[in-house]
């Protein structure tokens, strides 16, 4: 029976939490000296309340009655500047506190291996980004200045306390182990329901974000409803959680104000049985009464921020999973220069799952320099990871991939990266504009003859006339302002521009109208020239200048084409001598024979 994994305490979390206030001690022990200030002034004013009543009221002396508002207005000046300045404080550390996460998860992120994201989806994700690092910064920021600020005012209050009456304040001090007990359960409870809230906001936002992306869908099916039924599915979860939360922290604090109450009115009986015999003065027991009471806000908030803690560290508890998390991991220490293209395959095996059926099994094949190979088959067959594993997203389960006979394994991965070039089926824009999507990820200052030359052969000049601002025009969230065909070119116009020596095309034209697939063609006939390439297609039109087709049939290849100048000069049928493809090709495209 394997032990159940344990995570990290919330002591260990807060503290290392607290460690991203660190870089700013500087201005947290200001903000401390301000808080220190503040209390300062709170039991200034109770201690006030002592002499005002004995010599301005009791036994009036007019000296100290004229000193009266002085001293009034210096405790209410201090308390409001050093309130100020704690403030400011706090919050200027929170916000850094907030960037600083937000900043090192999203430098961890974008170096994540591929299947992290599979595994988990986008939404969440963006939800960790936002809310859990909102929240974790609370617990470090918020919740140390009440703890600081009400710590330090109910230590000084009950100073006061002890200095006007010690036996009284015992009263007080003995109920500190029961409200310490409530706080503890509170605390674990706290936690809990923090962490299923994180959980159910990440699914309010997989859920709306689906629907946002996918809203022309939803509304050509009728979906709406479907997608309003996940919502309020998430919705009301997350609502349970907050509710269950709420319970608890409505009822702390009302029962932490009940034990207190019970034990100021055992106080007040006893000072005043004491006031009539003569051993409190009234100014000591207006004072010792105005400190009792201005001890319970604190006390109430000291209560609250349990709640804020606990919340914060299930946030930090996520926060700190997706920044533990091994990056993409990069064994190779070779760097690949002035390569000619030569691609192999050696009996390659791949699966995504440990004890699921491999997706490629004992796959071998060789693409000579500046040739291009097609890959077709059926949905399923291992067309796109074949891609994926060229390209060192998933980590191979036997074989090896060669590139100018070095193992990809022994290259690093930004230079691996550094010599391809890939165009999909749906071409990924970023919300930005097109002249930063052509020249996206190209290191130095960008070259306006090289992106021209890239614009002029993807054929994206043809349409730049019809964009409000040309090249600087927004394309939007995923290209979302362009056609497909013009998204294409883009991506197109993009491998241009990086000018790799290899060149991947994933089913590039397979969602395209006749019309933009001919202009996307024409493109893709310039970018093809003198590159090594490896085509995914289903449509012939994308294959038939290719050197070489192969078809692709659970993981293994069943059938090759070779040419020669658009001449087929050798065929192979390796599973059997019966072809599941050919029929088709010669079918619907018979210049192909």
């Amino acid at each position: 029976m394997t032990a159940k994994h344990v995570g990290p305490s919330s002591v260990q979390l807060y503290k290392r939490l607290v460690t991203y206030v660190a870089p700013y001690k500087g201005y947290f022990a200001l903000a401390v000296l301000a808080m220190v200030f503040t209390a300062g002034a709170e039991v200034g004013f109770a201690a006030l309340l002592r002499p005002i009543m004995d010599k301005g009221f009791v036994n009036p002396d007019p000296g100290f009655i004229k000193l009266i508002p002085v001293f009034l207005i210096v405790v209410i000046f201090v308390r409001a500047i050093s309130g100020f300045f704690s403030t400011l404080g706090m919050v200027w550390i929170g916000r850094r506190v907030v960037f600083d996460l937000c900043e090192q998860m999203f430098r961890r992120l974008v170096h994540f291996p591929t299947q992290y994201f599979d595994d988990h989806s986008s939404a969440t994700l963006v939800s960790k980004l936002i809310y859990d690092v909102e929240q974790a910064a609370t617990a470090t920021t918020d919740a140390l200045t009440l703890v600081t600020k009400d710590a330090l005012t109910v230590f000084g209050l009950l100073i006061w306390m002890l200095i006007l009456d010690w036996k009284l304040t015992l009263v007080f001090i003995v109920i500190a182990p029961l409200i310490a007990l409530m706080m503890h359960f509170a605390a674990k409870r706290f936690r809990a329901y923090g962490e299923s809230i994180q959980d159910s906001i990440g699914r309010i936002a997989h859920v709306a974000k689906e629907a946002i992306i996918g809203h022309r869908v939803v509304k050509t099916y009728g979906g709406q409803q479907q997608e309003v039924n996940s919502f309020s599915a998430a919705n009301r979860r997350n609502l349970r959680q907050q509710i269950k939360k709420g319970v608890i922290g409505a009822a702390v604090v009302p029962l932490v104000v009940l034990i207190i109450g019970l034990a100021i009115a055992a106080m007040v009986q006893i000072a005043i049985m004491h006031a009539g015999a003569d051993k409190i003065s009234a100014g000591t027991f207006v004072s010792y009464l105005v400190t009792v009471v201005m001890i319970l806000g604190p006390l109430k908030r000291l209560a609250k921020v349990n709640e804020k803690i606990q919340l914060g560290v299930a946030a930090a508890s996520s926060v700190f999973a997706l920044m533990d998390h091994e990056a993409e991991h990069d064994p190779g220490t070779r760097q690949l220069e002035n390569i000619n293209g030569h691609i192999e395959y050696q009996h390659v095996t791949f699966k995504y799952f440990r004890g699921k059926e491999a997706v490629l099994t004992d796959l071998s094949f060789e693409i000579k320099p500046g040739r291009t190979v097609a890959l077709v088959g059926a949905s399923g067959s291992g067309k796109s990871t074949v891609v994926s594993l060229l390209l060192g997203f998933y980590r191979l389960d036997g074989g090896a991939i060669l590139i100018d006979g070095v193992d990809i394994k022994e290259v690093t991965l930004n230079s691996l990266r550094d010599n391809i070039a890939i165009v999909t089926q749906e071409p990924i824009l970023f919300d930005d504009t097109v002249r930063n999507n052509i020249v996206y990820g190209s290191p130095g200052a960008v070259s306006e003859t090289r992106l021209q030359e890239a614009v002029k052969a993807a054929h994206v000049a043809e349409f730049l006339e019809q964009l409000p601002h040309g090249l600087d025009t927004q394309v939007g969230e995923q290209g979302v302002r362009l056609s497909g065909g013009q998204k294409q070119r883009i991506a197109i116009a993009r491998a241009l521009y990086k000018d790799a020596p290899i060149l991947l095309l994933d089913e590039a034209t397979s969602s395209l109208d006749a019309i933009s697939e001919k202009l996307v063609h024409q493109a893709m006939d310039k970018l093809m020239l003198d590159r090594t390439t490896l085509v995914i297609a289903h449509r012939l039109s994308t294959i038939e200048k290719a050197d070489r087709i192969m078809v692709l049939q659970d993981g293994s290849i069943v059938e090759e084409y070779i040419y020669d100048d658009g001449e087929m000069i050798n065929v192979r049928y390796i599973w059997s001598n019966k072809s599941t493809f050919v029929d088709h090709v010669f079918q619907n495209a018979p210049h192909l024979k």
